[in-house]
């Protein structure tokens, strides 16, 4: 029996480069974001917030991509996931740090989840589109994934 297992995580230049990426792409779009990555186990790897963002889309970035590494969704399809399961959906509602509307992506390679990737401050297709070009910058892709 083997007591311990190889985990893969996203490291911090990737993290940096998905992050100004993203911050970058989401400035085109005529939004001050704040993006957060975490690494598979959900701590933070690296943040940026663009002048003028707002101070409170510190933390839910940062709760975007912890959610999105944890349960190995994106915010979105968690949400969908659990639209039909009410009891489900509202006690992980409640549960601090997990967030259930759009802007978080978890980072896939090979399919292992290395991080995640959290967009806020935008409209929830400003923090989708930052989210997935922080994603691209890094040669991935969003990929929907099945959940709960």
């Amino acid at each position: 029996m083997s007591i311990s297992r190889k985990i893969s995580t996203i490291t911090s230049a990737a993290a940096l480069r998905a992050v100004q990426v993203a911050v970058d792409h989401a400035a085109t779009r005529g939004a001050a974001v704040v993006v957060a990555v975490v690494d598979a186990g959900g701590v933070l790897m690296a943040s940026l917030r663009a002048d003028g963002a707002f101070a409170a889309s510190v933390d839910i970035a940062r709760d975007k991509a912890w959610t999105a590494a944890i349960f190995g969704a994106s915010t979105d399809d968690l949400c969908a996931a659990l639209s039909k399961r009410e009891v489900v959906r509202e006690g992980l509602a409640l549960r601090p740090g997990v967030v259930l509307f759009g802007g978080g992506l978890p980072i896939r390679l090979d399919g292992n989840i290395i991080g995640g990737i959290g967009v806020s401050g935008g409209s929830e297709d400003d923090d989708r589109a930052s989210a997935a070009a922080g994603l691209h910058a890094l040669g991935l892709e969003t990929a929907s994934a099945a959940v709960i």
